[in-house]
């Protein structure tokens, strides 16, 4: 017969002791402990609460007494009251007479504000009475909080068996599991060895004591099925050992920080989290496997995360009831139909301590917002304006604190919220991923959007103003300053020694200082085109050379030609190329060219070189000079507008030789059609075979 509990089926139970021989947990369950996993039985969950938070950072900033009754006020009303001013029965929903009233002694200590004006928040005795001219700060306590959660952070054991969720202000919940895994196989090296036969299902050894020390723990009454008689299982030692590492946590931040916390331990968050509020202040609730089903038919539903809203209203109105014990009743069929599938599915498992929630351990802050409700109204741009800049001051102080500075992390978005009346608008705008974050920056674009919702029109009078940043990404990482790549100090020296001599005079090493050279007279300008002169006009001898050369493969079988490492094919297979008269890019015959030679030797041309016509020379020329060509063109005519009597003789004087590869006049007929598309050949180049 199957146990109410899902671990008990493979458990057997010895009939002559009582008791079990082995445990009601496998080898499986063991391993699922070391990963963290949510399905675990043995997973332990802890929640640490501050208790009364704001009063306390008051207390520890001010020096106050423990036992003194204390009250954090903002304007005329209380938002934090300390333990030893509730047993007058004071409240967060009395105003500050009633609280003189009821507790004569109490001392009530506003909370740090933006003045209009200010840059920095700070405590103004006289807060309360400028409600409309100052802006609430909560930056002590997050300063506070940040303090908190390093010093939990640095108790427990580095990542990755750190799991740490900040949940608020002053909540945090931990993960232990993997930490009480380690400790576990420490205490009972029993555990540590393979399962037998190899089989992970194969149950646990049983745990080889029969009583636990609880300390001084709030221990939740066990089930009534349960008896303090039963063997302690591994899920009980599991549970012990969390609650020693909460209470050294609990103790560390008393000791560094002078804070008290209470504490729940149990095997989920949901557990967790109602057992943290059970004794308060500075306890902790432990509550074991074997006491779910007391500890939670204690409460009423609505205190459970998730059910306290809409759906705890929809939840009472159609079962008649608030009580965990009474909604217990209530099957499984009749809570899909009235809540439906999904709804009712979680709202069964919850309300039976089931919960599969992971602990986050991202605790990095998402968004930041910064607000103020106007009482009264304000009315004008200039108002506006005078609180967007608190507001940006107030949000890059906390970016400052998440390392926006050190470009550890940024927001990449700005938006502002904007009340008129019953009406909210929204505008957002991207922060510019070039430039640093500033506060200039921030500021720039805060104005920038209100004065979209200005031009839309009803801006006044404005009742509610909010600006935030979110979309946080991360820095780069592993990236260095300039610094990190220079030595300095003794290092340098070293290095120094180890390197020539960079002082020493030049003849110490048998060379002569290199002579410094003149600068020409001439610009750049000028020496490209003096270059190109030598590039495109060719001198007689070259053409003479060229023409020689042609002569000699006439008459002669040449193979096919080669370009570079590429094989052409042989002139005749592709003598026949397009002509278009209006293009630069198409290959022409010169116009003068006539006869039986020049028929012949063109057609051989085209088919070993793709030319190019120029109009501004009336010449054509080889197809991969085309660009140089016109880099020169436009060079030269730069020259002439810069100056334009100093180049004129010069341009006159050599006017075929700057042209480009004109052929001489003296040189006509057939030779001078044959050559006149030559060029000088360049670097890596070759003469082609024609033939």
């Amino acid at each position: 017969m199957s146990s109410s509990q899902p671990f008990l089926s493979s458990s057997p139970i010895s009939s002559s002791a009582g008791h079990r021989t082995k445990s009601r947990f496998t080898f499986k369950h063991l391993s699922q402990l070391a990963l963290s996993s949510t399905t675990s039985p043995l997973r332990v969950i802890a929640h640490i609460d501050l208790d009364a938070f704001y009063a306390q950072c008051e207390g520890v900033r001010l020096g106050i007494a423990e036992d003194q009754p204390l009250a954090v006020q903002q304007w005329q009303g209380l938002i934090a009251i300390n333990y030893p001013a509730r047993k007058y029965g004071l409240t967060r929903f009395i105003t500050i007479n009633e609280a003189k009233k009821l507790c004569p002694d109490l001392i009530m200590q506003h909370v740090a504000t933006w003045r209009e004006g200010d840059t920095k928040w700070a405590y103004h005795e006289d807060a309360f009475a400028h409600i409309a001219t100052h802006k609430v700060s909560l930056d002590p306590y997050r300063l506070e909080s940040r303090r908190i959660l390093a010093c939990i952070k640095d108790v427990l054991p580095p990542p990755p068996g750190q799991r740490v969720e900040k949940a608020s202000v002053d909540e945090v919940f931990l993960d232990l599991s993997a930490q009480v895994h380690s400790i576990l196989l420490e205490r009972y090296p029993e555990l540590s060895g393979p399962p037998p036969y190899d089989d992970p299902t194969e149950c646990l050894p049983q745990p080889p004591i029969t009583a636990l020390d609880w300390d001084t723990d709030a221990l939740v009454d066990l089930d009534n099925d349960e008896t303090e008689d039963d063997d302690p299982d591994w899920d009980d030692i599991a549970i012990l050992i969390g609650s020693e590492i909460v209470r050294s946590v609990r103790a560390a931040i008393r000791e560094r920080l002078k804070y008290t916390c209470s504490a729940g331990i149990a095997r989920n968050k949901m557990i967790a989290k109602l057992g943290s509020g059970h004794k308060k202040p500075n306890q902790q609730t432990i509550v074991r496997n074997r006491a779910v089903q007391q500890f939670m038919g204690g409460f009423k539903f609505t205190k459970i995360r998730n059910l306290g809203g809409k759906l705890g209203e929809e939840v009472v109105s159609k079962f008649g009831t608030q009580e965990v014990k009474e909604l217990l009743d209530v099957s499984l069929s009749q809570l899909k139909s009235k809540l439906g599938d999904d709804t009712g599915s979680w709202v069964y498992e919850i309300i039976r301590g089931d919960d599969t929630s992971e602990v986050n351990s991202r605790t990095q802050i998402k968004s930041m917002l910064s607000a103020k409700s106007f009482r009264p109204t304000i009315n004008s741009y200039e108002q506006a304006v005078k609180w967007l800049r608190i507001f940006v001051a107030d949000i890059f102080s906390r970016l400052v604190e998440e390392g926006v500075l050190e470009n550890k992390r940024r927001p990449k978005t700005v938006n502002l919220h904007h009340r008129q009346g019953g009406q909210m608008r929204s505008r957002q705008a991207p922060i510019p991923s070039g430039r640093p974050v500033d506060e200039n920056v921030l500021f720039d674009i805060a104005k920038s959007l209100l004065g979209q919702v200005i031009v839309d029109g009803r801006a006044w009078p404005c009742s509610n103003l909010q600006l935030s940043v979110g979309g946080f990404e991360e820095g780069p990482t592993g990236n260095r300053g300039i610094g990190g790549f220079l030595v300095r100090g003794d290092e340098a020296k070293a290095v120094k020694h180890l390197l020539p001599d960079s002082d020493a005079h030049p003849s110490d090493h048998g060379e002569s200082r290199p002579e410094k050279r003149l600068k020409s007279e001439h610009g750049a300008i000028q020496r490209f085109l003096s270059r190109n002169e030598t590039s495109h006009g060719e001198s007689e001898e070259d053409i003479s050379s060229a023409h020689s050369d042609l002569d000699q493969t006439k008459g002669s079988s040449s193979p096919p030609t080669t370009i570079g490492d590429v094989q052409q094919p042989d002139s005749h297979d592709n003598h026949n190329v397009p002509c278009d008269p209006d293009s630069d890019d198409s290959t022409r015959p010169n116009a003068t060219d006539t006869g039986p030679a020049h028929t012949a030797t063109g057609a051989m041309n085209r088919g070993a070189i793709d030319t190019y016509f120029c109009k501004d020379c009336n010449q054509s020329l080889p197809s991969h000079a085309k660009d140089e060509h016109q880099d020169w063109h436009f060079a030269r005519s730069i020259a002439s507008a810069e100056n334009p009597n100093g180049s004129r003789g010069a341009t006159t004087a050599g006017q075929a030789k700057l042209r480009g590869p004109v052929a001489p006049k003296k040189l006509g007929g057939s030779k001078a059609n044959a050559i006149h598309t030559q060029k000088k050949m360049e670097k890596g180049q070759s003469r082609l075979a024609f033939g």
